[in-house]
């Protein structure tokens, strides 16, 4: 479908062009229908051309892939031009926002060695106000929560944050929230809890299940070694225990490139438009509907999922798959039984891979929201946010 293109397209685009700004709001660019400017190939790097080429021939709804190549390009976590400090504090804070005990716990460790104050990482652990936090500091903390909590970014919060950080280092952050919201998805949805003999320190408003192996400390049995690890000089350990967290469980996985022959194009529709309800993203969701009718997703399902709601008599693997988006976005705790019944329906590779999707469309969201990336001109807006 040729409109699913005209975003990426007035985002990456060339002199001259123009287009109708609507009913923008103030801060949004006419061309680009978003926060930030078009981009033009010249103005990338040539080491990112490739990048901008794969925007401009993309096939699917690719706003959020534009609006990366706004940032630096680097590799976020350790040569971002944010610096170390502030990037454990952007990680902090989004492991906090979306309740993920194991993400904190590692961060935790990487922010007390780079520097952060852990007065700091106590006023992120507790929610506490940020009264007497200044600087880039409270700018970082003040975006996370926000853009966590309510799936938006509004224009003064914006302004402070463009003001303060300037547009290439607020692009990083955002990429940077939504990179470690799609981990943390991978991680809550397998309930990776803590290592043993590592003691809890991030408060959670739940009671964690307890459908863990004792030796991977999530749902999925410990992979045979040997395990890749690295010793970091700075902090002396690894940066994850050996055979567990995120890379463990995404190696179950086959890859998402051969995710559709597996499971089939509307279970991934019915996935992307379940992640794209829980987060109010009208970008994604109007995007792909109908992309999810042409895959076979019923209009009735769809009409209640636009809803917020769960129609009963669905099949089974449809009924697990929307409780499984509603507690692992909504409740960020997936219980024992749904886990059970999506492992059921899908197999553990298919979940995995399944997961990494989602979560690649709730970091798709967050970027989307952040720089209020509205819809192309002519397309109506089809679901209801707040």
């Amino acid at each position: 479908m040729e409109w699913v293109r005209v975003v990426a397209l007035a985002a990456c685009t060339l002199v001259g062009q123009t287009a109708v700004a609507g009913q923008l709001p103030d801060d949004a660019h006419p061309v680009s229908r978003n926060r930030l400017p078009p981009l033009e190939r010249q103005d990338l790097d040539p080491s990112r051309h490739e990048a901008f080429d794969a925007v401009m021939r993309a096939e699917g709804p690719s706003a959020s892939a534009a609006l990366r190549l706004h940032g630096s390009g680097t590799d976020l976590r350790f040569s971002g031009p944010l610096g170390r400090p502030l990037t454990e504090v952007a990680i902090l804070i989004t492991a906090r926002e979306i309740d993920q005990l194991y993400e904190w716990a590692m961060h935790e460790l990487d922010g007390l060695a780079v520097g952060v104050d852990e007065v700091l990482i106590d006023i992120i652990r507790h929610r506490e106000p940020l009264d007497g936090v200044g600087g880039s500091e409270a700018v970082i903390m003040e975006v996370g929560r926000e853009l966590l909590s309510t799936h938006a970014l509004s224009a003064d919060t914006y302004a402070r944050a463009l003001a303060r950080l300037g547009q290439t280092n607020l692009v990083d952050l955002i990429v940077l929230i939504g990179n470690y919201v799609s981990t943390g998805a991978t991680l809550t949805a397998f309930n990776q809890q803590m290592p043993m003999g590592w003691r809890q320190s991030l408060p959670l408003p739940f009671a964690l299940p307890d459908d863990i192996h004792a030796d991977s400390r999530n749902r999925l049995p410990l992979r045979p070694g040997p395990y890749r690890t690295s010793v970091n000089a700075l902090y002396g350990r690894m940066a994850s225990p050996g055979g567990i967290g995120p890379g463990q469980i995404r190696a179950y996985g086959e890859g998402r490139g051969t995710l559709e022959d597996r499971v089939g194009r509307r279970t991934m529709m019915l996935a992307i438009l379940a992640t794209a309800r829980a987060h109010d993203s009208q970008y994604d969701w109007t995007m792909h509907e109908p992309l999810a009718r042409e895959a076979g997703v019923e209009p009735t399902l769809i009409e209640a999922m636009r809803l917020g709601e769960r129609p009963a008599g669905l099949a089974e693997a449809d009924d697990a798959l929307l409780a499984f988006a509603e507690e692992l976005f909504d409740d960020n705790n997936v219980s024992a039984e749904t886990y059970r019944r999506m492992e059921t329906a899908l197999g553990v590779p298919d979940l995995v891979d399944l997961v990494a999707l989602m979560g690649a469309h709730a970091a798709d969201a967050a970027v989307l929201a952040a720089f209020d990336q509205r819809l192309p001109e002519g397309v109506e807006p089809r679901l209801p946010t707040p």
